[in-house]
């Protein structure tokens, strides 16, 4: 593999004119940079793009590019490089050393601590990468004339799938899997000439970690993920959301602010309160001039959706169970407008699947009347529309691992629940597992926020294998709960 391609320099992406080299599958481009930490001191940085095959599985596939950032650690060390992976899918992060909004200096601050570890390298996803290309079709705006249901959520879903075929012809999108993906990290490794690593990831970051480890075990030294999802748990089985939004509930019972709003049975009989009214009937909110129907399904999604805020989240259901839906219309009238959509996602969920016994569990899980099957339904009545091929029960599988693992998880986690990373942990006997009390769907550092020897002893895991001095749980203080 090329480490440096100077002839590309001055010439168009992806084109090669007289005076270029054809470009190859392994090709890389490298540019320095360099940014200054809150010490004062300059730190290089590299940002680049690898060149891999769109569809791996065809010869001749067109190439397309992958972008990745390298932080060398201040002082070498002997620790493998710890490759972070970002989330979503559709998560783009090489902005982060030009510091273009408060999310990439952020981003960049955290990149910095990693330098007492080792070298840091981060990977973004094909099809989603600053360094390539980003693949978004616009979907249509929905109708606000009538409510979300689950038979227009899959028909929507599928006319996305074969608009966004139709809007990308000479493109192999049946090449996004996150197999492919996790064969772009082992790429970026060999290019970069690292023997083994370290992954870091959250939320999609974990499960494409998952898929590194799956694919590609013996590179893989060690790894931190939080926000867990396991590879056969793209889907959450509603019990445990239903188990989360109780949890949260339950300490907004407790708050002597929010004590008198709240009806008998606390927060959770108010949410059934909406539930039920919304399942009789739908109800019409003028707002902005317009009109929005809110149903059943709307509630349902919103629900979870609004939980990742919990200090926020008592008060958006109070509201509604005071009847004072205006706020909410609002939103729902910006979330069924023409929006672009980011198609790593839906091309790598389909395509992941869900083995049959999950499946038979997912659908007869009674808290879907808490959550609907907005979560799942969609994605599996459009999987055969998207091109991208099902991964197979042999990759989805869950299968002992004896790569150290550390998982953090938040037990506040509505997005994926703590029950997934509990599920995976019998799976890996060198591993370990920190359940953050009230901690939400966030990435590992941020979740162990309250206890800065315990993130000192995860850097120490990262470097040394050592995982001495972690706990099995962690606490977080209550919120600030706002008002209704």
């Amino acid at each position: 593999m090329s480490r440096w391609l100077s002839a590309w320099f001055g010439c168009a992406w992806f084109l090669a004119a007289a005076a270029c080299a054809a470009p190859r599958a392994g090709d890389v481009m490298i540019e320095q940079g360099a940014v200054t930490a809150d010490d004062g001191s300059v730190i290089p940085y590299e940002i680049g793009t690898i060149l891999v095959p769109e569809n791996r599985a065809v010869a001749g596939s067109r190439l397309i590019g992958v972008g990745f950032a390298r932080i060398r650690a201040r002082v070498p060390t002997d620790a493998p490089p710890v490759f972070w992976l970002p989330g979503g899918p559709g998560l783009a992060v090489l902005d982060a050393p030009d510091g273009t909004d408060s999310a990439a200096r952020g981003r960049l601050k955290s990149w910095l601590t990693y330098g007492a570890v080792a070298d840091l390298v981060i990977v973004e996803q094909r099809g989603y990468t600053l360094r390539g290309e980003r693949l978004e079709v616009a979907a249509p705006a929905l109708p606000l004339d009538r409510p979300r249901t689950a038979g227009a959520d899959a028909a929507a879903a599928i006319a996305l799938a074969r608009l966004a075929v139709a809007a990308h012809p000479g493109k192999d999108l049946a090449g996004y899997t996150i197999r492919a993906c996790a064969d772009d990290v082992d790429d970026v490794r060999r290019a970069l000439g690292y023997e083994r690593i370290a992954l870091f990831g959250s939320s999609f970051g974990s499960q494409w970690s998952l898929a590194v480890m799956r694919a590609h075990p013996r590179i893989v030294a060690r790894a931190v993920l939080s926000a867990v999802e396991p590879l056969d748990y793209g889907y959450d089985m509603p019990s445990p959301l239903l188990a989360t939004l109780r949890r949260i509930a339950a300490d907004a019972d407790r708050d002597p602010s929010l004590r008198p709003f709240l009806p008998t049975g606390g927060l959770m009989a108010a949410a059934a309160a909406v539930r039920d009214r919304l399942a009789s009937a739908p109800v019409t909110v003028r707002v902005h001039g317009r009109e929005v129907v809110l149903g059943v399904e709307d509630f349902r999604a919103d629900l979870l959706d609004r939980a990742a805020a919990p200090e926020a989240w008592p008060a958006f259901v109070l509201a509604l169970y005071q009847g004072r839906y205006e706020a909410w219309a609002g939103a729902v009238l910006h979330d069924r407008a023409a929006q672009p959509v980011k198609l790593i996602g839906p091309l790598i969920d389909t395509s992941l699947g869900i083995t049959p016994g999950r499946l038979r569990q997912l659908r007869s899980d009674p808290a879907a009347a808490w959550t609907g099957t907005g979560g799942f339904e969609p994605y599996l009545a459009a999987a055969d529309a998207w091109p991208t091929p099902d991964m197979g029960d042999d990759f989805r599988t869950m299968t002992p691992s004896p790569i150290p693992v550390l998982l953090v998880h938040g037990d506040w986690d509505t997005s994926t629940p703590v029950d997934n990373a509990l599920a995976q942990l019998p799976y890996f006997p060198n591993g370990h597992a920190i359940v953050v009390h009230r901690g939400g769907h966030d990435g590992p550092f941020y979740l162990l926020r309250e206890a800065p020897a315990v993130k000192e002893a995860v850097y120490r895991f990262l470097r040394t294998g050592s995982m001495a001095g972690l706990p099995t749980e962690i606490t977080l203080p209550p919120p600030r709960f706002a008002l209704p």
